[in-house]
């Protein structure tokens, strides 16, 4: 479903105007889309990574490295976390996601920038953790919401090649 997400939101930014590239591979990490568009204000320039699943996902973020060390837990723990510890995956997974020097050195090698911080998710089982992301700066987008622009008039494209795959999503999320 990662990949369907990720295809979803480059169709909603390219309706908008941007020009998006996806999957750019930094040595074993990967940045999801970068977009790009001219407007009358200069470059606008987003970096969204896109977290989605069929079934809800415990935690966008990993447990905090200090924490995995100190009790055992794995990275991938479902187990409640404190603020402190969400805080802090969250700081590791800013990081990991957006801070790495490769990533920094490309998105400045496309465009100079400021480049957004976005997260693009489906169905999380702590909502909290969305609102503390939130708090850093990041842009929280929801993909039903996506969905729903898609189906929204005046954009720049109406349609290119994903146009199909959304009208199909935008039709089954009519029917529940």
């Amino acid at each position: 479903m990662a990949l369907l997400a990720e295809e979803i939101v480059e169709e909603w930014l390219n309706r908008q105007g941007y020009f998006t590239i996806r999957g750019i591979k930094v040595g074993v990490h990967e940045i999801d889309l970068l977009a790009i568009r001219h407007s009358a204000a200069g470059l606008e320039c987003r970096h969204l990574e896109v977290q989605a699943s069929v079934r809800p996902v415990s935690y966008i973020t990993r447990v905090p490295l200090e924490v995995q060390k100190s009790t055992g837990r794995s990275a991938t723990s479902s187990k409640t976390r404190s603020d402190e510890e969400l805080r802090q995956g969250i700081r590791e997974w800013i990081a990991k996601k957006f801070e790495r020097p490769s990533k920094i050195q490309i998105r400045n090698q496309l465009a100079p920038g400021p480049w957004s911080r976005e997260l693009v998710v489906h169905k999380v089982y702590h909502a909290h953790e969305l609102e503390l992301i939130a708090k850093t700066g990041i842009t929280v987008h929801q993909l039903m919401h996506v969905v729903a622009k898609l189906n929204a008039e005046g954009r720049v494209i109406q349609g290119a090649a994903g146009a199909h795959l959304t009208d199909l999503v935008a039709l089954a999320m009519h029917a529940k």
